[in-house]
């Protein structure tokens, strides 16, 4: 069985050759930081993108991309609501409190990891207007979200609207966003929804360590600019994160990566049947697999993780072979 029937994460994918050839076109002398050619040509290039202006920010992790971009948004005595599965919740160990200070996370519940305005109503609602109680700052979703779901154009209208409501800032983690831009067959801007602070995720799509903040608004742009420096992602050689952006926006090779994974998800999961747990909406497959079950799969050289006690979780790559995913569709489908 090859290296790449694995399907333990897309983090474990290959670097694109033509981020590596963004990297050693990179490799020259230019002014440290952010302040190098390739770097200033990431505002553009997401303004194009975005059809409205913005500021965009290089960091190497989702993590960081997420927490810095939540910290613009709300201050350490406040909250952000996501939902029960959230990333930022589950497996970043912390780091929203460590990054804003102290804020709270307020817990919602949706179908397939998906938050709704009536979810977060129903989080902030009860909430008392005073000094004695956390009160609600933003809002952050997963797109696509933890389960490989991804929300439709008008669901993040009425979330933004909700938002709008409640005075709330609106945070989109979008680490797997080209799978669910792939999937939706719409614009990058409806798919992010009237987002106040976008996390863009590279390099689960074929991008080696960098990822993006996208700001819409110029004064949390420059709060960032500070807390970046602060928390160390300010990388003395930022050009060559600026570089795999680039490398990843231009012809729209992050789209063609991010339908490749989907293809392969949708080649997996066509044998699944019963056994699935979640529509495949990106790059990601739940099944209802046994522990007996899993055993097997991996006796014949399948990676996967296990997700909880009678689950596993199946992730496709931008460099996943089509022949490996219906190899593995078809040994679920014969257990």
């Amino acid at each position: 069985m090859s290296a790449r029937a694995q399907f333990l994460s897309d983090n474990a994918a290959a670097v694109h050759p033509k981020v590596w050839e963004a990297l050693r076109r990179a490799d020259e002398a230019d002014s440290p930081y952010d302040g190098d050619a390739i770097s200033q040509q990431l505002d553009e290039a997401m303004t194009d993108l975005f059809g409205r202006e913005c500021t965009a920010l290089w960091v190497a992790t989702g993590t960081a991309a997420n927490c810095l971009a939540l910290a613009t948004l709300c201050p350490p005595h406040g909250a952000v609501v996501c939902h029960r599965e959230a990333h930022i919740e589950m497996d970043e160990a912390g780091a929203p409190g460590f990054f804003l200070h102290g804020a709270k996370l307020l817990l919602a519940e949706g179908e397939h990891a998906k938050l709704t305005p009536d979810a977060v109503r129903r989080v902030v609602e009860p909430i008392r207007d005073d000094v004695h109680q956390v009160q609600p700052h933003a809002v952050s979703v997963t797109q696509a979200s933890e389960y490989g779901c991804s929300y439709r154009p008008e669901e993040l209208r009425a979330l933004r609207n909700t938002c709008d409501e409640r005075g709330l800032g609106f945070h989109v983690d979008g680490a797997r966003f080209a799978n669910a831009v792939a999937f939706l067959g719409c614009s990058a801007a409806d798919a992010i929804g009237g987002a106040d602070a976008f996390s863009f995720g590279f390099v689960k799509n074929g991008a080696m360590n960098a990822e993006a903040i996208v700001f819409f608004d110029p004064e949390a742009a420059g709060l960032a600019r500070y807390r970046r420096k602060r928390a160390g992602h300010l990388q003395s050689k930022g050009r060559f994160l600026a570089a795999q952006v680039l490398a990843m926006l231009g012809d729209d090779l992050w789209l063609d990566n991010a339908r490749s994974a989907n293809s392969a998800a949708q080649a997996l999961s066509a044998h699944a049947g019963e056994r699935l747990l979640h529509p495949v909406e990106a790059n990601e497959v739940f099944l209802a697999c046994t522990p007996a079950e899993r055993d097997a799969l991996r006796a014949q050289g399948f990676g996967f993780y296990d997700w909880g006690a009678r689950a596993a979780r199946f992730v496709t790559a931008w460099d996943t072979r089509h022949e490996d995913a219906e190899a593995l569709g078809l040994a679920i489908a014969n257990l």
